[in-house]
């Protein structure tokens, strides 16, 4: 016999702890006889099943499981079946198994499993002796050399750590903990099921699809549920747009009121109906029962983990509540061989399950005659019932995986043996004992097609690769209500958005939601401490929505577009001919035009008469075409901009004022010069005869002509489109106007020196104010120069300069030519010239003239101007 060394000793110290533990937890528990199904082999494997649920308090056990429980079972008896009849895979070796009941529940499962590490303890027995002296013979009892369980998260953390002590290799087929997967803490611990930190993404993937971004989350008390639960919300702050309203828990051993309040809790959030459950079998059935009682039947979306999966007992007679739940299970199929063998076990080819005559007592209804028998009906078993026929059968979702981690098993020591044992038939010396972990390196590395033909194999921490079918709890034909898939998740969501249905049969998607998604064109103003919660602010003014948090400013030549969410290119308009602001200036323009052809057609046929001669022809044709070029600009102004339009805008523009008013100054200077000259001498003074008169008003329009032509070589003229001018408050009445590139400035600076020649008119006007009526034009030019220099300060606007130059060349033409054409049309025995005077004369009778008291004033104004310009003999010095 060999002796315990120093780390058997420390073992066998700490299973001691362990033992002393749960017999303290379990002391006051109400005894129980617990079961366990005890099959011979060569090779011995442990099962752990939760054939029973959690019982009330004081009793470790509960009502029978007839799918999680007794399927998964069953299942594991398939497997060895299977195994031990195929010839292929451990051939001559006979697998054997140890299966207990976990009872739902991680410390009575603990002390259950300490049945798998008795046989690992090397005992003491040098002090044993028979009654005769001899050493004594043991009988070699069962060594368990891997465990296929268990079935909660929760049980295998507790069962890992001590089958880790010993290194037992252990495979669950439904624990899903994300902690499971730290290889420092549960070295030895597989998983045919992939773990929850896949299942948990890809509930949060269903939750975004959803458009929800405010759910609750609610978890039964232990590793599962509160591990998937803090996985849950740690992906969802790490994807974003997903906001947690409530973390609740169910205490590990709830009562009906604490169900109650869950729910009360869950409303007191009216607007989040999404819940996010990782609870255990009974905790959703309890969980659906309260809502029931509540009236709140619809109201709960429920997104489950593959505690709930396609699972009928947690809805059963509550599936008004639960429709429309969408929950997860690890993709699987059904297994037919496993439905062949399962509806052929009866009462009497299936002694070994000794929990199946408790099975069949709850799945027909009945009572058999058997010890410890707890049905209370009068209905006796016949033996005759048959599973699939007399009652309703639908495989158990995890069989597939049960069946799975069996021949995990089979397959990592059909391996095992052919590497340790070639050649040899049966268990050689070197698998006798197994070592732990040569069977789990084995098992690690072992890939095979499952039951159901998706591959099986674990990576470097035990894990399976994950893979999930996306199930809704709906409502279908005849008032029934069964799981519909809906979609799948690999490493990425496919949801079938049109296979949809929620309560009532309704097809739109429950809100869940903290606020509502803003409109096109607002922004999002997060409340403190709750990103999912905002305010919407609109987009004011001339900013578009950039991203659902900002508001930026469109450039200077857009707007917002119709939904506010980026900018448009502000619609570009021009001055139209029909237009008010077109449709005045133009009629003024057309009426002006006409009149000054009628007044140049009226001089030009009365070319030589006294009263045309009298006005200075030459200057009067110069002031007609400047009145001309004033009413021409109009159109100018109106006529779409180009490159030749605005060329000749910025020629014509000041050009009409300035002849106009160069001709009128030459006028009323050559009046001043004559009537001061004349006051000191009877020399006429110089540059008075026409001629004269012409190159000073040409000298005078150069001027503006030059300024225009540097204007030209310094600003060359293009279009521009101002945008600025029709900005208006609401973006919607917003304008850009195709204009000529003149700025203000540079208006007045072309008018600027118009103005000065008609300013520097007005002062001479004003000057010869004195001058007798009978002297010239004076007075009708100083009156004209009046009205003009008061339309100019009404007019000064740059959008009024059509209207100020229509004017300003109507006040000199009605001025100084109407009462000419007048008289020369209505009136033409006063066009008659008068006897001639020299200058000496002319001078002298206006100097007395102007010392008299206006006596002359008898005669008619245009007599007089006739007189005294017309008599004035040209040859006189």
């Amino acid at each position: 016999m060999i002796c315990p060394g120093r780390a058997t000793h420390a073992l066998w110290r700490r299973l001691v702890w362990w033992g002393t533990l749960l017999c303290g937890l379990s002391s006051s528990q109400e005894p129980y006889t617990p079961h366990s199904i005890r099959i011979e082999g060569d090779l011995t494997l442990g099962g752990l099943f939760p054939v029973h649920a959690r019982g009330p308090k004081g009793v470790p056990c509960g009502d029978l499981k007839k799918e999680k429980g007794i399927h998964r079972l069953e299942a594991m008896l398939y497997a060895l079946d299977q195994i031990n009849s195929d010839p292929e895979l451990l051939p001559n070796v006979t697998l054997g198994a140890r299966i207990l009941d976990t009872c739902s529940k991680d410390i009575y499962a603990l002390e259950q499993s300490l049945t798998f590490v008795q046989t690992h303890i090397d005992k003491d027995t040098t002090d044993v002796r028979c009654t005769n002296g001899e050493p004594p013979i043991f009988v070699k009892q069962e060594r368990i050399i891997g465990v296929v369980g268990a079935s909660s998260s929760s049980v295998s953390i507790m069962v890992a750590k001590i089958l880790r002590l010993f290194k037992i290799p252990q495979i669950s087929y439904a624990s899903t903990a994300p902690e499971l997967s730290d290889n420092a803490s549960y070295s030895f611990f597989s998983r045919v099921v992939p773990p929850d930190s896949y299942q948990t993404q890809a509930m949060v993937d269903i939750v975004k699809a959803l458009g929800w971004n405010y759910v609750s989350t609610l978890a039964s008390e232990g590793s599962y549920g509160e591990s998937g639960v803090e996985a849950f919300v740690q992906m969802s702050r790490e994807a974003g747009g997903i906001c947690i309203a409530q973390v609740l828990k169910i205490p590990t051993d709830p009562k009906r009121v604490d169900y109650d309040r869950i729910i009360k809790r869950l409303l007191d959030t009216s607007n989040v109906r999404g819940v996010v459950i990782f609870a255990n079998e009974d905790d959703i059935r309890q969980v659906l029962a309260a809502s029931s009682r509540a009236n709140k039947a619809g109201h709960f979306v429920w997104v489950a983990s593959d505690s709930w999966g396609s699972k009928s007992s947690p809805v059963k007679q509550q599936s008004d509540v639960a429709e429309g739940a969408v929950t997860i299970l690890p993709k699987r199929a059904s297994v037919e061989g496993f439905d062949e063998y399962f509806t052929g076990r009866t009462l009497e080819n299936n002694r070994r399950n000794v929990w199946f005559a408790e099975f069949w007592e709850e799945n027909f209804d009945c009572q058999v005659t058997r010890t410890g028998s707890k049905k209370d009906t009068a209905k006796k078993c016949t033996g005759k019932e048959r599973i699939g026929s007399s009652t309703q059968y639908q495989q158990e979702g995890k069989v597939q995986f049960v069946i799975d981690a069996v021949y995990a098993m089979a397959h990592a020591l059909h391996n095992m043996h052919r590497d340790f044992c070639p050649g040899y038939i049966g268990i050689c010396p070197a698998m006798d004992p197994v070592n732990g972990e040569d069977f789990l390196r084995y098992i690690r590395s072992v890939q095979f097609n499952g039951s159901a033909g998706t591959p099986v194999k674990f990576n470097e921490k035990g894990d399976a690769p994950g893979r999930y079918d996306i199930f809704q709890y709906q409502l279908r034909g005849n008032n029934t209500w069964d799981y519909r898939v809906i979609g799948q998740w690999t490493d990425h969501l496919q949801l079938n958005m049109e296979d949809l249905q929620w309560a009532g049969g309704s097809r739109a998607v429950p809100t869940s939601v903290c606020s509502l998604p803003c409109r096109p064109g607002e922004r999002k103003k997060l409340a403190k401490g709750a990103p999912c919660c905002w305010q919407c602010k609109p987009c004011g003014g001339y900013q578009y929505q950039r991203d659902e948090f900002t508001c930026s400013l469109c450039s200077y030549d857009t707007r917002p577009n119709a939904t506010g969410t980026g900018c448009s290119r502000i619609p570009v308009v021009k001055l139209e001919w029909h237009s008010a602001w077109a449709v005045g200036p133009v009629l003024l323009a057309v009426l002006g035009i006409a009149a000054t052809g009628m007044v140049a057609a009226v001089f030009v046929r009365h070319n030589d008469t006294p009263i045309v001669r009298a006005t200075g022809r030459e200057l009067s044709y110069v002031l007609l075409a400047g009145i001309f070029l004033c009413y021409v600009i109009t159109f100018l102004m109106i006529a779409e901009p180009d490159v030749g339009v605005c060329s000749c805008r910025r020629l014509f523009l000041g050009l009409g004022l300035c002849v106009s008013y160069a001709a009128l100054l030459t006028k009323t200077n050559r009046i001043y010069r004559i009537f001061e000259q004349g006051q000191r001498s009877v020399t006429p003074p110089r540059l008075i005869s026409p001629a004269s008169q012409l190159a000073v008003a040409s000298s005078l329009i150069s001027v503006q002509l030059l300024g225009v032509l540097v204007w030209f070589g310094l600003d060359p003229p293009h279009v521009v489109v101002d945008y600025d001018e029709r900005k208006t408050a609401d973006p919607r009445q917003a304008r850009g106007v195709l204009r000529c590139d003149i700025t203000d400035l540079q208006i007045i600076l072309s008018l600027g020196y118009s103005i000065l020649l008609m300013v520097t008119c007005t002062v001479y006007a004003i000057k010869t104010r004195g001058v007798p009526e009978n002297f010239n034009e004076a007075k009708p030019i100083g009156f004209t120069m009046y009205t003009t220099c008061i339309v100019w300060l009404l007019y000064v606007q740059t959008t009024t300069l059509t209207i100020s130059m229509n004017l300003s060349a109507s006040v000199a033409l009605g001025m100084l030519y109407m009462p000419k054409v007048y008289i020369i049309i209505f009136h033409p025995e006063q066009n008659v010239q008068k006897r001639k005077r020299s200058f000496k004369a002319v001078v002298t009778a206006a100097t007395m003239s102007s010392r008299l008291s206006h006596k002359s004033a008898d005669r008619p104004n245009g007599e007089a101007k006739t007189e005294l310009c017309e008599n004035v003999d040209p040859n006189s010095k």
